[in-house]
């Protein structure tokens, strides 16, 4: 339903030549809830607005449906009015003049040939209540609440039962609560309706909660992609790992290569450790081991593999668990546990790092 190919973006600015877009490709199918995520300035946006028709790309072929949108060897440029898309903004872009029902009216009014007035209603009131709008008709739009415009700007992105929906971060500007609530209500609607979408956000857990596939983005090019659990659970590159949660990094150097049982022994100022292995990792490589705070657990003594030892210097209480830092020698691992198991600071500890949540990953 979308596919980008090659895409670049080069713009000029007082320092020389900016790449916001690297070369990006994408295929996403019908239906698909697809999003970018990624630190601000790593490109999503531009990209998402390269497909929108709000920007020019330097290169590339961008095509929404069965129809070429964008290609910089034939020179279509599709203006964004022709390319059946709807769009929700970071700000909404709520016209305060009008009342709710003129502004997601207003797509279709601009329609040519415009529809009968009747088409209109009809079309305007399906939109609303298809957002729990119901009622709100004829209320002044700055008069609703920050999850009404939300929902308002939703709608008038639908009201034209466009091909492709395109989110430029559009919780953002809500509270934490609402938020979370507008998440989960997003993403029902849009599989409700089974509208292929484009989602950019550099929040974490939006992108892991609501898309069936994740770019992740980075100095304009997609760093990594694939479904939600295979991004958090196995990341490609350091970048991924930080950026996505948060992650222990243990450099060291490859003792042995790659065992029958798929496992790598990693010779770190921790000890050795038994780590997930990538291909082509030989015995004397600089390598990195990963591993979530979550999957660290206290060691009791009949466990001898994969254990650290060390000091917890900090355990913060955050009500579901603790967050503690326990230091190791000259190095410090974050891990985090149940409150339930009384760790405080202070207290010498044996921890285990289960080899199955150690992963040894790209610089």
């Amino acid at each position: 339903m979308i596919r980008i190919e090659k895409l670049r973006l080069t713009y000029r600015s007082a320092h020389g030549e900016v790449h916001a877009v690297r070369g990006v490709d994408l295929d996403i199918p019908a239906g698909q809830f697809y999003t970018l995520l990624g630190p601000s300035g790593c490109g999503k946006t531009t990209t998402l607005r390269c497909v929108a028709g709000l920007e020019q790309p330097s290169a590339g072929r961008i095509t929404v449906g069965d129809e070429v949108v964008f290609d910089s060897d034939t020179g279509i440029a599709a203006p964004s009015y022709d390319r059946n898309i709807g769009m929700v903004f970071q700000s909404y872009a709520i016209w305060p003049h009008m009342t709710v029902f003129d502004n997601v009216a207003f797509p279709l009014r601009q329609l040519r040939p415009r529809p009968p007035r009747s088409t209109i209603r009809d079309r305007v009131l399906a939109a609303l209540s298809l957002v729990q709008l119901d009622g709100l008709a004829e209320r002044p739009a700055p008069y609703l609440s920050g999850g009404q415009q939300q929902r308002l700007a939703l709608a008038r992105a639908l009201v034209r039962e466009p091909k492709v929906l395109l989110l430029d971060e559009p919780l953002s500007n809500l509270d934490a609560k609402l938020r979370e609530e507008m998440r989960g209500e997003l993403r029902e609607l849009v599989t409700k309706l089974g509208v292929t979408t484009l989602f950019v956000t550099h929040e974490q857990i939006e992108a892991l909660t609501m898309s069936d596939r994740i770019g992740v983005m980075h100095d304009g090019v997609i760093a990594q992609e694939g479904p939600p659990m295979r991004i958090y659970d196995h990341p490609d590159h350091t970048f991924v790992a930080d950026f996505i949660g948060k992650t222990n990094f243990i450099r060291g150097t490859v003792a042995a290569g790659e065992g029958a049982d798929g496992y790598v022994a990693i010779d770190t100022p921790m000890g050795r450790l038994a780590a997930r292995a990538r291909t082509g990792l030989k015995p004397g490589a600089a390598a990195t081991v990963a591993i979530r705070p979550e999957n660290i657990h206290r060691a009791d003594a009949t466990v001898a593999d994969n254990v650290v030892e060390g000091v917890i210097r900090q355990c913060a209480f955050l009500g579901n668990l603790l967050d503690c830092i326990v230091a190791a020698g000259d190095h410090v691992l974050h891990m985090q546990a149940h409150p339930s198991v009384g760790l405080r600071s202070g207290q010498p500890v044996r921890l285990r790092l289960p080899r199955e949540s150690c992963i040894v990953i790209a610089d």
